[in-house]
């Protein structure tokens, strides 16, 4: 039987070296030492908590936590309760649509002086601006809602405000970087004719951007559905609300059922989301 020749091994020239990926660690990449101080932090985090894992574990704490899902897998389904329940899933559907509305309204109103449009644009209110959004975005919707709750009392007003409060500085955030990022073709040209700010931002800048900016509402309100559903925790009114009251009174089933109308709400929320982002993307 002949042999095969054996092929000589190819070389690699400079410029196929240069190709290959780098290495994932180098003693000289000040990232990769950044990296790996922070996976030992990670790990001595973890060695420094007081991790109950055999306790978690154990016989007793299964059984327990087996017969707790056993109970919240059998939700309420009792024409009664249902008919509170649906209310108040409406209600939550409610506060967030409204809640989310009002922050991509104010967000935009905000995000204009927290950009800078073109390479001349002296921006004079864009630091305070943007201060200000980052302080409406670092306080959290239960925070908003708890001190809300002592102004405009108890339900869903202020759950309302709480989440246009939080929404407002992130969506201000991102619809500034939109602006600043935005092609400045279509507006340059309208700039240079002498049309003003106002008719350049609404005639070239908005349409340019405006599946961007939707595309960002429609996400920060599958988010405020959620935060909805939690704000009712404080009195905001309700999914959470209801969720509060029977955890509190530890009655499974109705816990259960409250649980089932919120993810139904999210995964209808969502799904109306996709859609309309699919169809912008056309």
């Amino acid at each position: 039987m002949d042999r095969l020749p054996m092929s000589a091994p190819v070389p690699i020239d400079k410029t196929t070296a240069r190709r290959l990926p780098p290495p994932l660690f180098d003693a000289r990449c000040k990232a990769c030492w950044f990296v790996a101080g922070l996976i030992v932090l990670t790990v001595l985090s973890f060695w420094s908590l007081d991790l109950q894992w055999a306790r978690f574990f154990s016989l007793d704490a299964q059984s327990k936590m087996g017969r707790f899902l056993l109970e919240l897998l059998a939700p309420n389904v009792e024409p009664a309760f249902l008919g509170k329940v649906v209310p108040a899933t409406l209600e939550t559907l409610a506060m967030s649509a409204l809640g989310t509305l009002i922050a991509a309204l104010l967000g935009l109103l905000l995000a204009l002086p927290a950009s800078r449009l073109y390479e001349d644009d002296p921006a004079r209110w864009r630091g305070a601006t943007r201060l200000l959004l980052n302080a409406l975005r670092s306080i959290p919707e239960l925070v908003w809602a708890a001190l809300l709750l002592i102004a405009a009392g108890l339900g869903p007003f202020a759950g309302t405000l709480a989440l246009a409060l939080h929404t407002t500085g992130v969506l201000g955030r991102l619809f500034a970087e939109a602006l600043e990022n935005a092609p400045p073709g279509p507006a340059f040209a309208l700039r240079v004719r002498g049309v003003g700010e106002g008719r350049v931002f609404w005639y070239a800048t908005l349409p340019l951007l405006a599946p961007q900016l939707l595309s960002y509402t429609l996400y920060r309100w599958e988010n405020n559905i959620r935060a909805a559903a939690v704000l009712g925790v404080v009195g905001a009114g309700g999914l959470g609300q209801m969720l509060a009251y029977h955890m509190g009174l530890f009655q499974m089933a109705e816990t259960g059922t409250v649980l089932l109308a919120m993810m139904v709400l999210v995964a209808l929320v969502d799904g109306a989301s996709y859609l309309a982002r699919g169809r912008m993307g056309r």
